[in-house]
């Protein structure tokens, strides 16, 4: 691809070997399991926050165990390639240049490491990344970190803001399913986004 690189390699849609390493070391890479899963991917929500002053999302934890975190922000990056088709920003199965193995990485509100969102793809048995932005929507199923759908094209409505929704894999999940809603204060840390949790855990309530 002729784009410059920025977080991913545009030139890669996915790098197994990356992928596989990842779920080589899952108590790691996602120490905490699924709760530190959540902040890596609201970690992008607030970056895209900062940039543009404020910013809100929202965290749904299930009943079925799969979480999802839905933000208002513009989307992530699609462009079409000189054939016209959408070619999406490799988030999911390459890693992020900024962190992944960095010496210097940021700390997370849990206090370890961030990595980036290949670590949430590649250690959930499925994913579905639901992407809208002003020139277009689109949604693509990930499991295990793979691609398994093509980019399919979404209705616009009118917003713009993606959704990541997945399922902890069995390595990182049970930790999420014992914690207490009291502990999801963390989840909230975040200086220009406002967090709002809905828990439908069986035996809790919204918070």
């Amino acid at each position: 691809m002729p784009w410059p690189n920025t977080t991913h390699d545009w030139a890669t849609s996915v790098d197994a070997d990356h992928l596989a390493d990842i779920r080589r070391r899952p108590q790691e890479l996602a120490p905490g399991g699924g709760l530190h899963l959540l902040l890596e991917v609201i970690a992008y929500a607030a970056d895209e926050a900062a940039e543009r002053g404020s910013g809100s999302c929202r965290v749904t934890l299930h009943a079925d165990g799969s979480l999802a975190v839905t933000d208002d922000g513009r989307g992530t990056d699609t462009r079409l390639d000189e054939h016209g088709q959408a070619v999406k920003k490799p988030v999911m199965s390459t890693q992020d240049l900024r962190f992944f193995d960095a010496p210097d990485t940021p700390l997370l509100p849990d206090g370890h490491a961030r990595r980036g969102m290949s670590v949430v793809a590649a250690l959930s048995e499925w994913l579905v990344h639901r992407n809208r932005r002003h020139n277009g929507a689109w949604t693509q199923r990930y499991e295990q970190g793979m691609p398994v759908t093509d980019l399919l094209p979404l209705e616009a409505d009118g917003t713009t803001g993606t959704t990541v929704h997945f399922l902890p894999a069995p390595t990182v999940r049970p930790t999420l399913a014992a914690l207490p809603s009291s502990q999801f204060e963390m989840l909230t840390r975040w200086p220009s986004l406002a967090v709002e949790i809905i828990d439908e855990r069986p035996g809790t309530a919204t918070s």
